[in-house]
C-alpha cells in the first residue's frame, strides 16, 4: 500500500477499483511525466451515488461529498496507469463541473471536496490550480464531475 493510500486509510477512505468508462474513452492517459484523467463521476461499485442538480435535488454539502468520491475515482484512474500513487510528484490541475440549479453559485465550495482530498492525500504536493464550473447537466444526470492532471516524479 502506498503512503498516499495509507493517509487516505487514516481518514477512513480507500482508493476504489477504476470506474469503467460509460462511453468511448479510457479513464486516464499518461503523456511523458503527466497523467490526465477523464472526467470522473461519483460512482460507487459501478453505480452513480445520486442524481440531480446542486441547489435543487442535491444539497451543497452532499455535492461536496460527491466531489470527494469523484476525486477518489480520479486517483483510481491515475493508479490504473502508473500502479503506485507514490509516483505522483504534484497534483497540477483539478477541473470540477457542478450540475447546478439556475440560481446556485456555490460551485467552488462543492469542488473543495476534491481539492481537500488531494491536500490530505498528498500534502503540499496536493496543492493545485483549479477550475470550478457550473453546468446545466452532466452525464447520467450526475451532480458533479472531476478531472485531474498530475505530474510524476522523475524516472517514474
Amino acid at each position: 500500500m502506498s503512503q498516499v493510500e495509507r493517509r487516505l486509510a487514516e481518514l477512513g477512505l480507500t482508493v476504489p477499483e477504476v470506474a469503467p468508462p460509460v462511453a468511448v474513452y479510457v479513464p486516464a492517459v499518461r503523456s511523458g511525466d503527466h497523467v490526465f484523467t477523464s472526467g470522473q463521476l461519483p460512482m460507487v461499485a459501478g453505480k452513480l451515488r445520486t442524481t440531480g442538480k446542486v441547489g435543487a435535488e442535491v444539497t451543497p454539502e452532499e455535492a461536496k461529498e460527491l466531489a470527494q468520491t469523484c476525486a477518489l475515482n480520479a486517483l483510481a484512474a491515475v493508479k490504473s496507469v502508473i500502479g503506485d500513487l507514490d509516483l505522483v510528484e504534484q497534483v497540477v490541475k483539478v477541473v470540477g463541473f457542478v450540475a447546478s440549479a439556475p440560481d446556485f453559485t456555490g460551485q467552488p465550495g462543492v469542488v473543495n471536496g476534491a481539492s481537500e482530498l488531494f491536500g490530505q492525500a498528498f500534502g503540499e504536493a496536493g496543492v493545485h490550480a483549479r477550475s470550478a464550473v457550473g453546468v446545466t447537466v452532466l452525464p447520467l444526470d450526475a451532480p458533479v464531475e472531476v478531472e485531474v492532471q498530475v505530474r510524476l516524479k522523475p524516472q517514474a
